[in-house]
């Protein structure tokens, strides 16, 4: 996957905004938990992955589906079925498929680069109704397992499957509905570490989650307009 290329396309900003996530995520593990190490393994792989998933590098995707079967664990554990259902039934094989479509879709023959999708009225139109269905039928899953927090569940589920979907088509705006998946996850971790405070380093992780997609937003929305200037016959087509 050229790791040579992906490191040296990183930037002062990457490293910056990676090395205080990290930071952030290891000082609160240490005050609030020091014994879920599966936590904070699950927080600094999903941080990475956004990352570099930022540099809409493939590498990001393959993480992506280690951080979703560690993080559908945790969520399992603490009854967030909505959240283990998602990422091991979602998340996980949709990563996988973006993984797929990103090694075939590079900007440039020998870039590892992927190239930024145009998606039509008609594709998003697409996208919001099969949103809303999956929504509705995940609501019913979630009720009859008695899943903690059902609406909060639920609307993750709708935001996640925005976001997968985004991802696997390439879209400049996967990481925005990733930081709105975040806003929820951090109500439910929220709500969750009222009850056991050592969920307070999953809180935090989410809140790096949230500033490290809205990064991931605008260094894709900068790459996008930097490929069209580059090839703007190729920019007006979807695929």
């Amino acid at each position: 996957m050229k790791l040579k290329q992906l490191f040296s396309s990183l930037t002062v900003v990457d490293y910056s905004i990676w090395g205080a996530a990290m930071l952030f995520i290891t000082v609160s593990f240490l005050i609030f938990d020091r014994t879920n190490f599966l936590t904070l393994a699950a927080s600094i792989i999903g941080v990475t992955s956004i990352i570099i998933n930022a540099k809409g590098h493939p590498l990001g995707q393959l993480i992506m589906l280690f951080f979703a079967a560690v993080y559908g664990y945790i969520s399992f554990s603490f009854h967030y079925y909505g959240e283990m259902i998602t990422y091991l039934g979602m998340t996980a094989p949709m990563a996988l498929f973006s993984l797929i479509a990103w090694l075939r879709n590079p900007f440039k023959d020998g870039n590892a680069e992927v190239r930024v999708n145009h998606l039509t009225k008609l594709e998003i139109a697409f996208m919001s109704l099969l949103t809303l269905a999956v929504t509705l039928v995940f609501y019913f899953i979630l009720r009859y397992f008695n899943t903690a927090n059902l609406i909060p569940s639920t609307i993750s589920v709708t935001t996640s499957f925005a976001a997968v979907y985004l991802t696997f088509r390439r879209s400049a705006y996967f990481s925005l509905l990733y930081a709105a998946n975040d806003i929820v996850l951090i109500v439910l971790w929220t709500l969750a570490s009222l009850t056991d405070s050592s969920y307070i380093s999953v809180l935090i992780c989410f809140v790096m989650f949230l500033v490290s997609d809205i990064y991931g937003f605008i260094s894709w929305l900068k790459m996008k307009k930097r490929q069209e200037s580059a090839d703007p016959f190729h920019s007006t087509f979807s695929t």
